[in-house]
């Protein structure tokens, strides 16, 4: 059979005879995979750990608000590069130089975070922390497919699927508790212990294949350039384009047209070059492709919802982090239940029915959610959330296994890191995307809230006056207490607003996954027990 090193790239297999990652121990597969499993995680929740200290962060540096977003932003931005050029990495350096190096370096970036002296150092210091971090993401679901054949791979997906979707939902909780604990540097030094211990422990146990550092002097910089502009541009847009009136703005416009032009030299160095950094050809297979598509969707859904759930609960609520850490848990809890269960089913029936079933109740749960009131909280979030924990897993589980099953290990490493990509740039494009509608719906429900106040007559100021007698009596001073009246009542209106336009973009949401539905008949997934083609390295 044709070297599947060879495919796109012309590389040339190394020498030395390969190592077959499924005929070690079961007890060294577990080990080598539990750790690799803890990488991610902790590159995971990175992202999401300073969600809830960035107040915090933003007054320790003395920063300002437009600075302090890029503490994500660059993170992001970085990680997304890295992801895709992982494959590449791994077969040049091998899978245990890269993790125990991405851990490495990723834990020193982390004590760089906690150490930063002001915004400027604090940025520089996370994209370094998003990039070598990255690495750690898809490595590890092309090593477990290596690692794992029959029964024991179908684990593979439920639990690096629960990791994905618990890391990002625990992030929050576990950032908010360590800044109340320790103050805002910890939720970067906590890192340090944990990291060491994963760099040590692969370079110890992770023997699954060969490095093949001839790779390294046929790199095609150009392509790796073209790619980081591409990517690192089109987060830039879809990150600042809510706040700057998208392509109104005239960095947004360049950040946008640079990108696209990134985007084609990509392409033609992917397609024409001789030594590419990414390869595509995983694209050649249309179940891979339906299900980077389903991993799209499923990112915009669980990073939005993981997104719009603590913003409707701080601003409409007035949560603090540690309550809304406390509220949003609920769906890693019923993540974590539904982890077997997924993973029984992608052994036992069709992926295409198991994934159709998670989109209808991801958006039966979306739908829910879109009844919610300005009086919502924990009860009332409780089954929305449980049932949308539930069902991601349904998703998640059965569209790794499209994606995944079938390739061999050289090619397996290029479509791990594709398919990982679809998830985050499903996240970033939900992001951006249920932001702009969250503000026009708020302003198209305020507009509403306003004309029909001025329908009913005198209800509104008799309410103010009503409120301004109350405070009044309180407070002593009649101008004063109008004065707060009419703040409260502004304050009011505008939780209404903003509480109807959740209720439309959640429904808008559901919408978008009963539309998924559309593909899962057209999906023709590889047979039960299907053979993976052999690697000559």
């Amino acid at each position: 059979m044709r070297d599947t090193a060879d495919l796109g790239g012309g590389f040339p297999a190394a020498s030395a005879p390969p190592i077959d990652p499924s005929a070690l121990p079961n007890a060294r597969k577990y080990l080598i995979f539990a750790v690799m499993a803890f990488g991610q995680f902790m590159a995971l929740i990175d992202i999401q750990i300073v969600a809830a200290s960035l107040n915090d962060v933003q007054a320790g540096l003395s920063a300002g608000p437009d600075e302090i977003s890029w503490v994500q932003t660059g993170y992001l931005m970085a990680e997304l590069v890295m992801i895709p050029f992982s494959g590449f990495l791994a077969q040049a350096l091998s899978t245990r130089v890269l993790f125990a190096l991405s851990a490495g370096l990723f834990t020193a970036a982390s004590a760089l975070c906690g150490l930063a002296w002001d915004i400027h150092s604090m940025i520089a210091f996370r994209v370094i922390q998003g990039f070598v971090g990255g690495a750690m993401v898809p490595t590890v679901f092309a090593t477990g497919y290596s690692l794992f054949v029959g029964p024991q791979r179908a684990m593979i997906p439920a639990i690096l699927g629960m990791v994905s979707v618990l890391a990002p939902t625990l992030g929050p909780t576990v950032g908010g508790w360590l800044t109340d604990a320790a103050g805002w540097r910890w939720i970067f030094y906590v890192n340090i212990i944990p990291g060491i211990a994963v760099s040590i422990l692969s370079l110890a146990f992770i023997r699954v294949d060969r490095p093949n550092l001839s790779m390294l002097r046929k790199i095609d910089y150009s392509h790796l350039a073209a790619m980081a502009v591409f990517l690192g541009g089109l987060e830039y847009v879809l990150e600042e384009g809510p706040r700057r009136d998208w392509f109104g703005d005239p960095h947004i416009a360049i950040g946008g047209w640079l990108s696209f032009v990134a985007l084609l030299l990509f392409l033609e160095r992917s397609f024409r070059s001789g030594g590419p950094i990414v390869r595509l050809t995983p694209f050649r297979r249309p179940t891979f492709v339906f299900a980077c598509v389903f991993n799209l969707v499923i990112g915009f859904g669980l990073y939005s919802a993981t997104y719009l759930l603590p913003v409707f609960l701080g601003r409409v609520r007035g949560y603090d982090s540690l309550q809304i850490g406390g509220t949003v848990f609920v769906t890693g809890i019923a993540q974590i239940a539904s982890t077997v269960i997924a993973a029984r089913l992608s052994q036992r029936a069709d992926p295409r029915k198991v994934i159709a079933v998670g989109l209808s109740l991801f958006a039966a749960s979306l739908w829910l959610t879109s009844r919610v009131t300005t009086e919502w909280g924990f009860g009332a979030f409780l089954w929305p959330q449980a049932l949308r924990g539930f069902a991601i897993m349904l998703c998640i589980v059965p569209s790794v296994g499209m994606a995944l099953t079938g390739f061999g290990q050289v090619e397996l490493r290029y479509a791990s890191g594709l398919f990982n990509l679809m998830r985050n740039l499903g996240g970033a494009i939900g992001i951006a995307v249920v932001n702009t509608w969250l503000a026009d719906n708020a302003r198209i429900q305020a507009a509403r809230l306003g004309e029909g106040l001025g329908e009913a007559g005198r209800a509104a100021p008799d309410f103010i006056a009503a409120i301004a007698g109350g405070l009044g009596r309180t407070a002593g001073d009649p101008n004063q207490a109008l004065l707060l009246a009419r703040g409260e009542f502004a304050g009011l209106v505008g939780r209404l607003a903003l509480t109807a336009s959740f209720e439309e973009v959640f429904r808008m949401m559901a919408w978008l996954f009963i539309a998924a539905l559309v593909m899962a008949p057209f999906c023709r997934p590889l047979p039960q027990g299907a053979a993976a083609p052999v690697d000559a390295h």
